[in-house]
């Protein structure tokens, strides 16, 4: 569910993500080599899952243009405050485009050229993509910097969950 909830807008379109991706593990299992591991070819069904689903629900209206952003710099430490959940949240609030190629490039570990092949995009696109949703991530996160009550402790588990992040500039 975790595949499904990075790339979902919301828990329930990640729930249709899940049953349309287990429902292909089912009619398919008979391709699967069981000499190979069956976690990793579930996880890749249910990626594939997820960007057919995006492809099928996608929306170009809500792209921002990259000269709307201010640049903010790269605090470092503003991430580590943050639990999994809440990072989670910010990088749904990223429109359809943005989020799906963020998370196929950040988290899944696909290269532009794979992920224009997989989206039908060109690798410019991958690319312009992958820096608005850092951009807007990195706003975001400042926004939550400066909102931080008094007295809320660093949450330092973020580079243990998330360890793709590290070394990242989100």
């Amino acid at each position: 569910m975790a595949i499904c909830r990075r790339y979902a807008l919301n828990n329930d379109d990640a729930a249709e993500v899940l049953n349309d991706g287990f429902l292909k593990v089912f009619t398919h299992i008979d391709k699967y080599d069981s000499a190979k591991p069956f976690k990793p070819w579930i996880a890749r069904i249910i990626t594939n899952t997820a960007i057919d689903h995006y492809r099928t629900n996608l929306k170009f209206s809500d792209h921002d243009d990259v000269n709307d952003h201010e640049d903010i710099g790269h605090a470092a430490t503003i991430y580590e405050q943050l639990a999994y959940k809440d990072l989670l949240i910010l990088v749904q609030k990223l429109s359809p485009a943005y989020r799906t190629v963020f998370n196929l490039y950040a988290i899944d570990g696909y290269s532009h050229e794979e992920i224009a092949s997989l989206l039908k995009i060109s690798t410019g696109t991958s690319k312009s993509n992958l820096f608005k949703a850092r951009q807007q991530l990195r706003e975001k996160l400042m926004v939550l910097n400066m909102n931080k009550p008094p007295g809320i402790p660093d949450n330092l588990q973020i580079e243990r969950k998330m360890s793709r992040y590290n070394g990242e500039q989100i």
